[in-house]
């Protein structure tokens, strides 16, 4: 996926919900805080989003223009509308959403995960696709372990679950890492 792929998604998805702010919350909204990721970050292929205001059109988005879908087919990626409880996240999470919003999104908006954010969600879900992830973002340096930290701190979770992302976090970090 490239960035102007994530914008014809995000304007796709505005027209078929008839809202304006689209929330950004699986991995390709990597591309909302960076635009020119490494490539081993951008692999998948779905945009897991949702309308901010009326996440219940999700559904609608999903139908449209999701996985085999006529769109997915003519363009290679499809948007999963996925609602607000999909991702787990740190306190604050909206307030740092980072904006994408030009002429390819139209009248759209598409709010994405600021990138500590994306990676709490990653360490909670543990996918072995999630961990690879959250391995990239760090090799890459493009997390920072104190901030993940603080943000775990400000998550909500079962003690034994909190133990466990923090291993994966500090685990991450015992490899070496290489500049942006």
């Amino acid at each position: 996926m490239r960035r102007s792929d994530l914008e014809h998604l995000i304007g796709a998805a505005g027209r078929i919900s008839g809202e304006r702010e689209l929330v950004v919350i699986g991995s390709q909204a990597i591309l909302g805080q960076f635009p020119d990721a490494p490539v081993a970050l951008l692999v998948s292929m779905e945009v897991d989003l949702y309308p901010l205001a009326r996440p219940e059109l999700a559904d609608k988005v999903d139908g449209a223009i999701g996985e085999g879908s006529r769109f997915h087919q003519t363009h290679g990626y499809y948007a999963q509308g996925v609602g607000p409880e999909t991702a787990t996240l740190p306190a604050g999470w909206r307030r740092r959403l980072v904006r994408v919003q030009n002429q390819n999104t139209g009248d759209a908006i598409g709010l994405c995960l600021e990138v500590h954010d994306l990676a709490i969600s990653k360490y909670v879900a543990g996918r072995d696709k999630d961990r690879e992830f959250t391995r990239e973002l760090a090799r890459h340096g493009m997390t920072d372990r104190a901030t993940l930290l603080r943000r775990l701190a400000a998550t909500k979770l079962e003690p034994a679950v909190a133990k466990l992302v923090n291993g994966r976090i500090n685990r991450d970090f015992l490899r070496p890492t290489r500049a942006r």
